[in-house]
């Protein structure tokens, strides 16, 4: 095996380039197809390094090929795709799965983003070959002129159990090309939420810290430095998501959280700041850093176009701890559709209400936590 390795995009696009596609152009000559490095993986998301090349890493790569031929493509490479390229086995075993074969995923546009979004594949198909704008719309979809409902519009269930993670999956990758134009329409509608979806959303993450915010402050009173610490750690979990949704950027899972943030505008900052949280050694400290953290994006917010307050944090009663100020009230009330009023304040999409991964990466699962 190679000593030096390309980063895992590097190595799929190069992939692509010298196998995948002379092999398609020999075979399936005229395929109507797109290819990139799309779905799970450090890779996709530019975080690869040597300790990623453990398990999942290697000679991956997304075909998307459309009119009931994935079965026939995904034969077709298993035959004709040699052993090993520059010393990289083209077959190997997964996490998810055990069998030992190759590893360019081939679906259709809709049926990869069904596994991921967890959305219907004929509506997410029906949206990236129309182009429909209706993939925006949070609520139940508008009726058309005619009185009909649009088939391809995703709902307010429907944005409101993705996941950041499972967005990134379809989005975040490159794509190496675009024969179809479905991969490149459906990444356009998945650019971000509907407004008041938005809206809800950080209202939501305002009020998770609002909750618990002041008990830093109160655990460490009684001489419970560890619990304080645990309650801001979470905090700052929140806080980093906070700042992805602020600037309008899908959060990755846990374990790339920070690291994403930072790639944020003003993330180093951030993260300088919730470095102190969780670097404090006393609640006082940390109950600070927690603070400036908080007036941080609540100065980002209104840079943003939306309405905040300065200062974002104020005394808790008469106690020394500190409080957040209604902020998720400001942002509710910037909330126009019907359907979006009447979700419970506070609640927050699927991955607000629950960090548990097992949950988070079952589409179904998710609906059962934001549905009816």
């Amino acid at each position: 095996m190679p000593i030096d390795l390309p980063p895992g995009l590097e190595l799929s696009r190069a992939y692509d380039e010298q196998v995948v596609r002379p092999l398609l152009e020999r075979h399936a000559a005229g395929l109507a197809h797109a290819a990139g490095r799309l779905g799970s993986g450090s890779d996709v998301l530019g975080f690869d390094d040597e300790q990623s090349r453990d398990h999942d890493w290697g000679l991956r790569l997304t075909l998307l090929v459309e009119g009931g031929r994935a079965g026939q493509i995904d034969a077709l490479l298993d035959r004709e795709l040699p052993r090993t390229w520059h010393g990289l086995p083209t077959r190997f075993a997964t996490t998810w799965d055990p069998v030992v074969r190759q590893r360019v995923e081939v679906a259709s546009a809709a049926d990869l983003a069904a596994s991921r979004l967890g959305i219907d594949a004929a509506r997410l198909e029906a949206a990236a070959i129309d182009g429909a704008d209706d993939l925006s719309v949070p609520s139940e979809a508008p009726a058309s002129p005619g009185g009909r409902t649009p088939p391809d519009a995703l709902t307010l269930t429907d944005w409101l159990q993705l996941t950041g993670q499972a967005v990134l999956e379809v989005t975040a990758g490159p794509v190496f090309r675009d024969g179809p134009g479905v991969i490149t329409a459906l990444r356009g509608n998945l650019a971000w939420y509907p407004r008041d979806v938005w809206m809800y959303a950080l209202a939501a993450d305002w009020s998770r810290l609002g909750q618990e915010f002041p008990d830093v402050g109160r655990a460490g009173l009684r001489g419970d430095e560890d619990g304080s610490a645990v309650i801001a750690a979470r905090h700052v979990r929140t806080l980093l998501h906070l700042a992805h949704l602020l600037h309008r950027r899908w959060p990755p899972y846990g374990k790339w959280l920070a690291r994403s943030a930072a790639r944020l505008p003003d993330g180093q900052r951030l993260r300088g700041v919730v470095g102190e949280v969780l670097a404090a050694r006393d609640w006082r400290a940390r109950q600070a850093a927690l603070a400036a953290a908080a007036e941080l994006l609540a100065t980002i917010q209104g840079e943003q176009g939306l309405p905040t307050l300065s200062p974002a944090t104020e005394p808790f009663f008469e106690r020394p701890h500190i409080g957040v100020r209604g902020l998720p009230e400001l942002l509710l009330a910037q909330i126009r559709d019907p359907a979006v009023r009447a979700l419970p304040p506070g609640v927050g999409t699927a991955e607000q209400i629950s960090d548990n991964a097992t949950v988070l990466v079952d589409p179904a699962a998710r609906r059962r936590l934001v549905g009816p």
